[in-house]
């Protein structure tokens, strides 16, 4: 056949394909003994090192304490003993910087020890700092191209592990980036300082209540991570998929998600295969993912793993993401974690679950049977209503990009609304104390399903809010406005500190109102939990966050922001109330935060302007032609047609010649848009989002219409039948 080789070399392959790695053998190593086994963990330091300093390291993890930098050189011995026993011949600093992306700088083991032989060194200095370039990565001006010294410093509160290649091992070092002069060039160094300032205004909180035992309050995390896995064949011949992370064309296959047979169904044998080894290569890191299952979207997945420390949380977010992309290749598949791939079926959010606790006292967020009478929870539970309610604009704009532009608001994910679910039984509490004071609690009750052979299911104080940004859960919040593609260490960053403001404003008025008598304690928890109700109660709402009513009442009722867009968004990461609270809390400097804002508008005017130069690439290379061949079929057979007296009307031909002029034109008119130059990074992001996508979306609308046309052989792309279908 003539024209799409390529794509009919494509759907051949997907046809034929066979297994290219050799099954996993589960009974070889128990998954029990395989957790963890790539990870120099507490365990493992408890045993490799000197009583005193696995006691000192254990209490800068556990409790916060200052690194004693004295140890490094005893860590750094047994360190580099245990990765060499695990065939370990580099180790790497890795760090997160503000490409959201994990970057990583190898060194070996070997130094040369001047008589033609060499050793296997690694020093405590080595361990606690590196050297990579500080000016090639986003930096908001922080660093400017001509000063690159940067320094990675290590982070002793995420373990250590072993990243595993067929050809050899490396021993892998969490580490935070900063530049020379000392300021965050990453997203690890925020979130560890905010984790800091969340700690020290808890306990203060804890402190009201006689707990005063010190162990560390920190912040937990649980990302349910969404993707889409699509044979590798598709993914090569698809030029938006490869460069953009998503399909700039495509008509809708005349099968979606409507049947919702996808969600939950039996995951396909390939699909199954490659969750599988990518589950064990995760044990093996520590990372504890506990669910996997298909999602709503043909196509689409999702895995979950169980609440841990957020910083590690953070990190393993990122070996998750690398991995699965990693092990989706060995299967002949592509991992796809863009927010919005596919048009017209749903896009991938990355749900954050996020509460706070300690060792001692266990989950701060858990409202236990009675929560009318829990003071505690709900003084923190009113700390993060306030905080999210103050700080809507905030949270807004750290989940704020091109790619979760398309997702928010649609009918799969959170509006740009930021509100709280907060359930039946918490919405009713939070109304009594608004009213007086809280008297009692929806208690749980039993579902009887009417089957007698079915056992009696506890049924939950209230019900699940899917569209809602925000959601309790029970004992924790679910961010779900959080894309797929995004680090997990910003929003958490954001939450932390805002939440260390509120616990701040709390602790501060009880402590004043108290004078240190606790016999006014409940007095002054009860009318200080009334006026944040009354104040921030606006942010709480259960309904159906998809509603044009929801729309116009948060608005025009209740006052709530409604930023559609990240250009709209973005400024706020940087007004003057963020930048005074990261200041006021440590987190970030005026300067950090400055650069945060210049990198994410840079980042949103680089990735709409790559798929409009694409967009605009593939229309002219690929579609065009492609219509133009069917044009001079259709044309020529009209002419034969003719030559012999048949009679006929000429519809086809004449819509799509008028297609393929609108095509032409309004691809030009994208390259005109194209050819603006704009003089800062904020006009630039304007522009993007003004001019570039809607013509985007003309070009789009015009080449879709031509597939539903054009002759099969000749369209050039895989289509969203062929890609989402055939497994």
């Amino acid at each position: 056949m003539s024209g799409n080789k390529a794509r009919l070399d494509a759907i051949s392959a997907v046809i034929n394909y066979k297994p290219i790695s050799e099954p996993l053998n589960f009974a070889e190593t128990p998954t029990k003994q395989l957790f963890a086994s790539n990870v120099f963990s507490t365990a493992v330091m408890k045993q490799r090192l000197p009583k005193p300093v696995y006691k000192s390291i254990m209490a800068t993890i556990e409790q916060g304490a200052a690194l004693d930098t004295s140890t490094a050189d005893i860590v750094a011995s047994a360190m580099k003993d245990w990765a060499i026993e695990k065939g370990a011949t580099h180790y790497a600093h890795v760090f997160y910087p503000l490409t959201g992306l994990t970057a990583e700088k190898h060194d070996s083991f070997l130094t040369p020890n001047g008589n033609g032989t060499a050793i296997a060194e690694f020093s405590g200095e080595q361990l606690i700092q590196g050297e990579p370039d500080g000016s090639s990565f986003p930096t908001g001006g922080i660093r400017p191209t001509f000063e690159a010294r940067g320094y990675t410093a290590w982070d002793a509160t995420s373990p250590a592990y072993i990243l595993e290649n067929p050809n050899g091992t490396t021993l892998c070092i969490p580490t935070a980036f900063v530049s020379w002069t000392g300021e965050a060039l990453d997203k690890k160094t925020p979130l560890l300082r905010s984790m800091k300032a969340l700690n020290t205004q808890a306990q203060r909180i804890l402190k009201l209540f006689g707990h005063d035992d010190g162990s560390l309050v920190f912040s937990t995390a649980g990302p349910e991570q969404e993707y889409f896995l699509i044979d590798r064949n598709f993914f090569l011949a698809r030029p938006d998929l490869m460069t953009a992370g998503r399909t700039l064309f495509g008509a809708a296959p005349a099968k979606g998600q409507e049947f919702d047979d996808h969600y939950f169904g039996a995951i396909p044998e390939r699909v199954l295969a490659c969750m599988l080894e990518t589950e064990r290569e995760l044990y093996k890191l520590g990372v504890p993912v506990k669910t996997r299952h298909n999602e709503v979207a043909p196509g689409q997945y999702e895995v979950a793993p169980v609440f841990e420390n957020a910083n590690v949380a953070t990190d393993h977010q990122q070996l998750l993401i690398t991995t699965l992309k990693r092990v989706a290749e060995k299967y002949g598949m592509a991992c796809i974690t863009h927010e919005k791939p596919f048009a017209g079926v749903n896009g991938s959010g990355k749900h954050v679950n996020f509460s706070f606790g300690s060792t001692t006292l266990g989950n701060l967020l858990d409202p236990g049977d009675t929560p009318h009478e829990n003071a505690r929870f709900l003084v923190f539970c009113a700390a993060v209503i306030r905080a999210v309610d103050k700080y809507a604009p905030l949270l807004r704009a750290v989940i704020a990009t091109a790619g979760n532009d398309h997702r928010l608001g649609a009918n799969e994910a959170p509006p740009a609304i930021i509100s709280i679910f907060l359930g039946d039984q918490l919405t009713d509490v939070f109304e009594q104390i608004k009213a007086g004071g809280a008297k009692s609690s929806k208690a749980k009750s039993t579902l009887h399903i009417g089957v007698d052979t079915l056992p009696l299911l506890p049924q939950h104080s209230g019900d699940r809010n899917r569209t809602s940004p925000f959601a309790f859960t029970g004992n924790k919040f679910e961010f779900r406005a959080v894309g797929s593609n995004q680090s997990i260490a910003t929003p958490l960053m954001a939450l932390n500190t805002i939440v260390s403001e509120s616990l701040d404003y709390i602790a501060s008025r009880i402590e004043e109102e108290t004078a240190g008598d606790p016999e006014k304690l409940d007095g002054a928890i009860q009318a200080l939990l009334h006026e944040i109700v009354v104040a921030h109660g606006r942010i709480i709402f259960n309904g159906d966050g998809y509603s044009e009513a929801w729309h116009r009442e948060a608005e025009e009722e209740r006052g709530l922001p409604n930023l559609r867009t990240a250009v709209d968004a973005i400024p706020h990461f940087g007004s003057e109330e963020s930048a005074e609270l990261f200041k006021k809390y440590k987190v970030m400097s005026s300067r950090e935060v400055a650069s945060r804002v210049e990198v994410k508008l840079e980042q949103y005017a680089m990735a709409v302007g790559v798929e409009a130069k694409l967009t605009a690439k593939i229309a002219k290379t690929m579609i065009f032609p492609a219509a133009i061949r069917y044009q001079s079929e259709l044309a020529t057979t009209c002419a034969n047609l003719k030559a012999v007296g048949y009679s006929f009307d000429t519809n086809t031909l004449d819509r799509v010649t008028e297609l393929v002029r609108c095509l032409q034109d309004s691809t030009a008119e994208l390259d005109v848009a194209l050819a603006h130059e704009a003089s800062t990074v904020e006009e630039e992001a304007e522009h993007a989002q003004q001019k570039l996508i809607p013509a985007m979306s003309v070009v789009r609308g015009y080449a879709d219409t031509l597939e539903t046309m054009v002759a099969d052989d000749l369209w050039p792309l895989p289509t969203y039948q062929e890609m989402l279908f055939i497994k």
